[in-house]
């Protein structure tokens, strides 16, 4: 019996299932195994930190889900998912950790009890190759213990159905966005000369989960990251316990969370006067940010926007090589993209209103970096932004 306040309605939940259900029949799917906890999230409301060990959402195209977790995870499953009793249940404890066993072997046997192998046999069953949690010795366990199975990669079913939000969700972005202003603002209060970048970590970390008045922030899936003076060359760089010095660059890159949901944004700092290479660089990008906004709108393919921010670069003389951004929404540890949309000129997927993207505007140079991002939505007229900051390099 579900003991929580359900975040989203019955009706949504049935759609959600309803859509994955329809790629799967698409795909010739008789079951998928769902692994990765932003998935299991979507589908069922779960919310734990209990994905370090292996645990998995059997979805038949016909049926009831089942939902199989560590025993003393299982034991609360129903504080946050809607799922009924006797749709969660629990490996035991003896398989946690184990060298020459994997709770897959017990919960394919526990499959078997529930003579959910046969049905599934009919089709293929996808799984999610490209799963943070789901590991070769998770693949081997299933391999080997239902023969009868043939196996598949989903190719991400679930996420690319996640990747068209409902309303309900860019509510919750809209909110996590709020969250990640008040994070993005104690950032740049607290980056400056002298300071500790690890204070400053502590403060955007602090601001993060406080969140508002009115939304408190969830963990994110992204600690804070905070490459400096020549390091913000490099992407990815977190903090250290050095301080700020005079005349570098610090590029902040963080996240709002709310209730799951994720709005990243980016920021540079400038402490004292930037180089003239960095102030190119930095009027370079904003410009192709705004571009690239003023492209956003239903019907447009994804590569229009990189082929946008392409031209403008090339007019400085620049070029990115790197994808300008991705699709966001659910984020777990250790991210918070959902592995779809990628914004490059490959990628043709057409923009259909109430996707959400986080454009990433970053120039990794030599012995020096710009970092501007934007989490938007696609409305139906065009482009909603999650943040207000100015775009632009900010100066203390």
């Amino acid at each position: 019996m579900y003991l929580g306040a359900q975040l989203f309605t019955d009706s949504e939940y049935e759609q959600r299932l309803t859509r994955v259900r329809e790629m799967m029949d698409r795909q010739g799917l008789s079951a998928i195994i769902v692994t990765d906890p932003a998935n299991i999230f979507y589908l069922i409301g779960y919310n734990a930190w209990s994905f370090y060990t292996p645990q998995m959402l059997f979805v038949p195209v016909d049926g009831e889900m089942v939902f199989f977790a560590r025993e003393m995870d299982a034991h609360g499953a129903h504080r946050t998912t809607w799922l009924a009793e006797d749709q969660i249940v629990g490996y035991p404890e003896s398989y946690v950790h184990r060298p020459h066993v994997h709770p897959f072997d017990w919960v394919a046997w526990a499959l078997r009890q529930r003579f959910l192998i046969a049905p599934a046999s009919k089709g293929s069953v996808g799984l999610e190759m490209d799963s943070h949690f789901f590991s070769p010795k998770a693949y081997r366990a299933l391999y080997n213990a239902i023969p009868e199975w043939k196996l598949v990669d989903n190719f991400e079913l679930v996420n690319w159905v996640r990747s068209v939000k409902s309303d309900a969700e860019v509510q919750l972005m809209r909110q996590a966005g709020m969250v990640c202003s008040e994070a993005m603002r104690a950032a740049i209060d607290t980056i400056d000369v002298g300071v500790r970048q690890c204070d400053a970590a502590a403060a955007i970390s602090q601001a993060q989960i406080t969140g508002t008045d009115d939304f408190g922030g969830d963990y994110p899936a992204i600690v804070p990251m905070m490459p400096t003076g020549a390091a913000a060359d490099t992407p990815h760089l977190t903090w250290h316990q050095g301080t700020f010095v005079e005349d570098e660059a610090v590029v902040i890159e963080l996240t709002g969370a709310h209730k799951r949901y994720h709005c990243p944004l980016a920021r540079t700092v400038s402490l004292g006067k930037p180089s003239k290479d960095l102030d190119y660089v930095a009027n370079a990008t904003a410009e192709g940010l705004n571009n690239v906004l003023d492209t956003i709108r239903p019907g447009v393919a994804t590569r229009e926007l990189a082929s946008t921010w392409n031209w403008t670069l090339a007019k400085y003389g620049l070029e990115k090589p790197s994808r300008l951004g991705y699709s966001i929404g659910i984020g777990y540890p250790p991210d918070w993209g959902e592995r779809t949309i990628s914004i490059r000129t490959e990628d043709e997927t057409i923009l259909e209103t109430n996707m959400t993207f986080h454009i990433v505007c970053g120039m990794w140079m030599d012995d020096y970096g710009f970092e501007l991002s934007e989490s938007v939505r696609v409305s139906p007229t065009g482009v909603e932004t999650f943040t207000s900051f100015p775009r632009e390099l900010i100066r203390k």
